[in-house]
């Protein structure tokens, strides 16, 4: 009898250890799967406009911090691949403070950039960044960030440029990071990299192929088109343009916008990898041409600016929103149907650094004329941005978003 009640007793005990030991994988678990899509949550928005965020974090809301101990995450000068209309610095901007701003969103830590860690994930992949130079900025930025991760001795050896596509490769990890030029994402008079200041636009809306087959297998795609679009009307080409056999309609700006996105969104989801390939349109990067933008003198610019707007709201031109909100139709329609896409909003964070532009402080490719030099703000660039800078923070934002997924 009293080795039955034994018995009994440790089959109760062993009962009860099995149901603890099942209890705690089950909480273990469900912990794991709580916390995994928390991170994910974290470092990750939605895609309307990137302007509504998860209920954890909106990275594009936030402020800048000065940060001259961890900032700037390169140099301008020991980069060996910093295009000389970045170059500020060398270019004889005086302040630089403008290197070491930090952008701190409000509600959470934005990752710490890892160039080793990003390499490791771009193994044996493409990144390719298509547009026009403000992507190429961005595209110059990541190589930036990246290089100095990589053993010098290979540091010289495997960037190449192809045309519309130039690339930096980092062999031992077998990875590519490349900008392909396409300003206005299809085709269009000003395909050519290099002699592409063409007034009188005109893009075939309906074709892509052109461009498409230089990056559509790529893994992560990340896009901008945005200022090269900003005009009242457009002209679209139906036909050749190295033969002057084909017809054309002028059409209001939108319109001919929307018709272009449509055939980039269409030739997305017919080519690429729908498992496989990440794509991001990146907002658009505003310019600070105009003091009135952020309530100041309508007369003034970026020119002699060295300090974020901390006070005051960036105004935004009607059609600007317009242009959202197309993009944001299209890539929301690219989720619809399967496709990893994704807007990452830089356009907030960007719109308070009218410091961040290089101003009268770049290469200038043709000469000024006395009357520009009697006025240096007629000649200011207000459009692109320094290096190291803005773009960085762009790249930092992207960094989280790829490692969300």
């Amino acid at each position: 009898m009293a080795k039955k009640e034994a018995w009994g007793l440790r089959t109760r005990f062993n009962s009860l250890v099995a149901l603890f030991i099942t209890g705690v994988i089950l909480l273990v678990i469900s912990v794991s799967e709580k916390t995994g899509i928390w991170l994910e949550n974290l470092i990750r928005c939605e895609t309307s406009g990137g302007e509504s965020a998860t209920s954890q974090c909106n990275l594009s809301s936030g402020r800048w911090v000065f940060d001259n101990e961890s900032y700037p995450l390169y140099s301008e000068r020991k980069c060996k691949y910093m295009f000389d209309e970045l170059a500020c610095e060398k270019y004889g901007r005086p302040d630089l403070g403008y290197q070491n701003w930090r952008w701190q969103p409000h509600e959470c830590n934005l990752p710490r950039f890892n160039a080793t860690a990003l390499l490791e994930r771009l193994r044996g992949k493409r990144l390719v960044f298509v547009g026009d130079s403000l992507n190429r900025g961005q595209w110059v930025s990541m190589v930036c960030l990246l290089e100095s991760s990589i053993p010098s001795a290979y540091k010289f050896r495997h960037y190449k440029i192809n045309g519309s596509l130039t690339t930096f490769e980092a062999s031992e990890y077998n990875a590519s990071v490349e900008f392909y030029w396409a300003p206005l994402l299809v085709e269009s008079n000003s395909d050519n990299p290099v002699l592409h200041r063409i007034p009188d636009r005109i893009v075939r809306a309906e074709s892509i192929i052109k461009h498409a087959r230089h990056w559509s297998d790529a893994d992560i795609l990340v896009f901008n088109s945005y200022l090269w679009w900003k005009r009242a009307k457009m002209k679209i080409w139906w036909g050749s343009l190295d033969q002057n056999d084909g017809i054309y309609k002028e059409m209001e700006m939108l319109r001919a916008f929307e018709m272009a996105l449509n055939t980039w969104s269409y030739w997305l989801d017919a080519h690429v990898d729908h498992n496989k390939t990440q794509i991001f349109f990146m907002s658009m990067s505003p310019t600070h041409q105009s003091g009135g933008e952020w309530g100041g003198n309508w007369e003034e610019n970026c020119y002699n600016e060295t300090e974020p707007i901390t006070e005051g709201r960036y105004k935004h031109r009607a059609s600007d929103d317009q242009m959202m909100k197309i993009i944001t139709e299209k890539v929301d329609g690219l989720r619809e149907r399967g496709i990893k896409a994704q807007i990452i909003n830089i356009t907030e964070l960007s719109e308070y650094r009218k410091d961040g532009h290089p101003s009268i402080h770049r290469r200038q490719w043709t000469p000024l004329t006395e009357v520009q030099l009697s006025n240096p703000k007629s000649y200011a660039d207000c459009v692109h941005w320094c290096l190291p800078g803005v773009p960085d923070a762009w790249n930092e934002l992207l960094y989280a978003y790829i490692f969300s997924k």
